[in-house]
């Protein structure tokens, strides 16, 4: 098999443990920019890198969007074990990123925080990819947060960033959809993206979207995204 297939984690089936193997795999460098990490073996799997003489570096955020604090304990925990550790860049309202690169070669790229219900409650996706130019483009973003600059992500890997280039490539990903869109999120509330899967809906698309209910929406977008989902109906 091609190391550039990549591999997919399906939670809460496969549990911690793929991540957990993934970060003990690094023997040069682990870069590990997270927006809730909790998980406590995946802490110590971290901690044992740095003891194996591995460049670790971690990028923790703050506070969510609601002010609520919830890394301060791992940043703590991180710092007195000799890990380098810094909060994310303040450029940004929240880091939601949730990303591992092992060697510069490797990155997990994920929807799940690194915390014990995501591992054993919730759906949520990670994928391993070994491709070079995903895999640089994450350490580039890593290196630009890290450092507080400015930074222009290249669409030429494919990947989405928020807030730069990700509501156009999604759209463009959209547009794409010539027999069937299958979308599963827990909220809709951008009129970009809706009118995009109007729009295939309309053009013969097969499309069926999936929607958790009010789990893992803010009180102000679940108004907007029934509204939306209902407004999609009638698109059929």
């Amino acid at each position: 098999m091609s190391s550039l297939i990549p591999h997919l984690i399906v939670e809460p089936d496969d549990g911690v443990g793929p991540v957990r193997e993934f970060i003990r795999t690094a023997e040069k460098s682990l870069l590990i920019k997270q927006f809730t990490f909790t998980e406590e073996s995946l802490m110590q799997a971290v901690v044992d890198r740095k003891a194996a003489g591995v460049d670790v570096r971690v990028m923790l955020n703050p506070k969510r969007s609601g002010g609520d604090r919830a890394n301060d304990e791992t940043f703590e925990y991180f710092k007195s074990h000799g890990v380098t550790i810094q909060w994310a860049s303040p450029k940004f309202y929240v880091t939601h990123e949730k990303s591992i690169v092992v060697d510069e070669k490797a990155a997990l790229i994920a929807t799940f925080n690194l915390c014990f219900k995501y591992f054993s409650q919730t759906r949520d996706y990670g994928i391993v990819t070994h491709d070079l130019a995903r895999v640089a483009q994450v350490v580039e973003g890593f290196n630009a947060d890290w450092e507080h600059r400015d930074w222009i992500p290249g669409s030429d890997a494919g990947l989405l960033w928020s807030n730069s280039n990700s509501r156009l490539q999604m759209a463009h990903f959209i547009d794409r959809a010539k027999h069937s869109l299958d979308v599963q999120h827990p909220k809709f509330v951008d009129a970009v993206i809706l009118d995009r899967i109007a729009d295939a809906a309309q053009r013969g698309v097969h499309v069926r979207l999936l929607c958790g209910g009010k789990h893992g929406i803010s009180d102000w977008d679940i108004l907007d995204t029934f509204s939306s989902l209902r407004v999609l109906k009638r698109f059929g």
